[in-house]
This record gives structure tokens, C-alpha cells and sequence, in this order.
């Protein structure tokens, strides 16, 4: 059974940092896209960043631009955030997610992904 654990969620001041950890377990084929999903209150949940495991690349939300990066690492079967200049805006439930399709883009939408995590809580103070 697929599972994917996140951590490192905290409660920071604004321009701080932090970096969320999604460590995954059991079966799964090889991944074609990976990434991190953000949900507040009363609000969808929304694409951070996406990232093609083929090549490496990711699609970042215009907000986190130059702020946020994801990374991962085979070895650990492990896909990290890291996160600086943290903002209020950033505030919300985080999610890692991955899934197996072959696509040849990834989806900055939910819905393109099989696997979640049971998120980690990131509160950003002003």
C-alpha cells in the first residue's frame, strides 16, 4: 500500500523558512509527476508546484516564484519543499501527491494525481 508521510509543517514569522518532507513507502510505479498542493480555509486546494520526474522540471505557481523549490531524493524515496521569505499568504494545509501516469505535462490541478499525503499544517505570522 502506497503511503506518502509529510513533516515539517510549523508555525514561523513572516520572512522565515522551512522545509516540508514527504517521505513515500510501498509499491508504487515509477512516478511521472510529483508535487505540492496548499489548501486554506474556504479555499480549493491549489497547485504549489508540480515537477516531471522524467526530466526534472517544475512548474511553480506564480506566488512562490524564486521563494519556493522542490527537490527530491531517489535514495530516500523522499520529495522535499523547501520554503524562504515566507509570507502570511502562505499559510495553509500543505499536501505532497505523486502519481504514475505518463503525461507529458503535469497538472498544477488535483485532479492528476492518485496519491496524497495527510498533510502537514504550515501558519505563517505577520
Amino acid at each position: 500500500q502506497v503511503q506518502l508521510v509529510e513533516s515539517g509543517g510549523a508555525s514561523v514569522q513572516a520572512g522565515g523558512s522551512l522545509r516540508l518532507s514527504c517521505a513515500v513507502s510501498g509499491y508504487i510505479r515509477p512516478w511521472t509527476c510529483i508535487g505540492w498542493f496548499r489548501h486554506d480555509v474556504g479555499q480549493v486546494r491549489e497547485g504549489v508546484v508540480v515537477s516531471n520526474t522524467g526530466d526534472d522540471t517544475a512548474q511553480y505557481a506564480d506566488p512562490v516564484k524564486g521563494r519556493f523549490t522542490i527537490s527530491r531524493d531517489k535514495a530516500k524515496n523522499t520529495i522535499y519543499l523547501q520554503m524562504n521569505s515566507l509570507e502570511p499568504e502562505d499559510t495553509g494545509m500543505y499536501y505532497c501527491a505523486a502519481d504514475s501516469t505518463i503525461r507529458n505535462v503535469c497538472s498544477m490541478g488535483e485532479g492528476g494525481y492518485a496519491y496524497w499525503g495527510q498533510g502537514t499544517q504550515v501558519t505563517v505570522s505577520s
